[in-house]
């Protein structure tokens, strides 16, 4: 079996990469191939004539969405297109939780993607991501310095995982058969509140930290003014206006059953992070 995964250079696509390490023949697919751990091809979502040379021979395809937002129609269609022309066996398409009923900003991407694929009549699986909970810690020593964790999710609930926990789940699925035409809803065995979360930095690093609410609007300009641009604040406040109403207090096992563990919690997270 020949797997390829794209977008291999980014943290999720390494991680899937080193899941896969040891199966016959696994691929990754970037637009620095130079920079990947293994064998690679060169494919770029923004050149549609890369692709279906960079899919061909392939009979598992984990497609990693793209990272930019207001980008992924035309990409994404590309990836697709490139995919039915390279006869592709299946589509392993990592998208997020309940896309099509999802009111999150970047939800309905991920719903017309879904749709493109399903459209496209080869066999698929959707792995949809909840948060990552490296989402959280990407400024730690800020966070920790000043002592206090914005947003505006209020009491929603998140499901959120780590990266490695997403990526054996993704790894499991494309070299395994019988997930064809599967839908996978995947996140944390344990949801939390962004005030726990706080709690938890507070025990793993012996720091006070505490959860500070904030209207949408306002945290869009917070986010702004340490550096965030404007049209991507709002997206990530909005995300969070939805978080606090339910949009991610979505728990169902998926992701434990396909690794075949529990998932990572908050708590064990942390503790193999330093300040």
């Amino acid at each position: 079996m020949t797997i390829t995964v794209t977008g291999a250079t980014g943290h999720l696509g390494k991680l899937i990469l080193a899941e896969l390490k040891g199966h016959d023949d696994v691929r990754g697919v970037a637009r620095r191939p130079e920079a990947v751990d293994g064998e690679a091809r060169y494919g770029d979502y923004d050149r549609p004539e890369s692709l279906v040379e960079a899919f061909e021979g392939t009979d598992a395809l984990v497609f990693i969405s793209a990272s930019e937002f207001g980008k992924r129609g035309p990409q994404h269609r590309a990836v697709v297109e490139a995919a039915v022309a390279a006869k592709v066996g299946r589509i392993i398409y990592t998208s997020i939780t309940r896309a099509d009923t999802n009111p999150i900003p970047i939800s309905p991407d991920h719903k017309a993607t879904e749709e493109l694929i399903q459209a496209s009549g080869l066999p698929y699986t959707f792995l949809r991501n909840n948060w990552y909970l490296e989402n959280y810690t990407g400024n730690l020593a800020g966070t920790l310095e000043h002592g206090v964790v914005l947003g505006s999710a209020g009491d929603g609930r998140i499901a959120g995982a780590t990266r490695a926990d997403f990526a054996a789940a993704a790894a499991v699925v494309a070299s395994r058969d019988g997930h064809e035409n599967r839908i996978y809803e995947l996140g944390g065995d344990r949801a939390f509140t962004m005030t726990e979360f706080a709690a938890a930095l507070t025990e793993r690093f012996q720091t006070p930290v505490s959860y500070r609410d904030l209207p949408v609007d306002d945290y869009a300009n917070a986010l702004a003014g340490f550096g965030v641009p404007a049209g991507f604040a709002a997206v990530l406040a909005q995300s969070d206006g939805e978080i606090s109403k339910g949009a991610l207090d979505v728990v169902t096992g998926d992701l434990s059953g396909l690794i075949g563990r529990p998932t990572t919690s908050v708590e064990e997270f942390l503790a193999g992070l330093e300040r």
